[in-house]
């Protein structure tokens, strides 16, 4: 009998220690407006991007990627573009069909972080894995500061993309300037 109670408690506790951590993360992330980071993106674990970015939530981010043909990437919350020296034109997406739809939007994270659990397989993060629309997510928080750092999706052509954030500053004043994507067209 003992040992069933003993059984118990342990799994009372590790299920409270989970939906505790789960809590925390999500009250984090219900005080912050906005983020600006540095990152490194791996896309298909042979090409490297740098860069620094800057979120306003909901749904809006800009980014700046550290290479020779000045890239850019601007979401103003419905539409998303990438435009570079590179090209002669630029790549003009609607948000809703783009993964980022889902990392940008902080209530459809909290919603879907309350469904699932923190993924074990990983002692350094948080890292919550869910599926929607046929995309598999994985979300990755700091043990720490409980801060957003990184995510891993599928781009629009299906390349596998692991996005990993430092230099995390949240609650920044942002101007809305910023995301009007018509200033980053050719």
């Amino acid at each position: 009998m003992k040992k069933y109670l003993i059984i118990c408690l342990i799994f009372f506790f590790t299920i409270n220690a989970q939906s505790s951590s789960s809590k925390k993360i999500i009250n984090h992330l219900k005080n912050i407006n906005s983020l600006k980071f540095k990152f490194i993106q791996r896309i298909d674990n042979n090409n490297i991007e740098k860069g620094e970015c800057i979120i306003l939530y909901p749904k809006k981010i800009f980014c700046e990627y550290y290479d020779i043909y000045n890239k850019i990437l601007v979401s103003n919350g419905k539409s998303l573009i990438i435009n570079s020296d590179k090209i002669t034109n630029y790549y003009r997406y609607p948000l809703d069909k783009t993964p980022l739809n889902f990392i940008l939007d902080k209530k459809f994270l909290i919603s879907k972080m309350k469904e699932v659990e923190n993924d074990k397989n990983y002692p350094f993060y948080y890292v919550f894995n869910f599926k929607f629309e046929n995309n598999l997510i994985k979300v990755f928080f700091d043990k720490e500061s409980l801060d957003l750092i990184g995510w891993e999706t599928k781009d629009v052509y299906q390349n596998q993309i692991q996005t990993f954030l430092s230099d995390i500053n949240v609650n920044i004043d942002v101007e809305e300037r910023l995301f009007f994507i018509h200033k980053y067209t050719n």
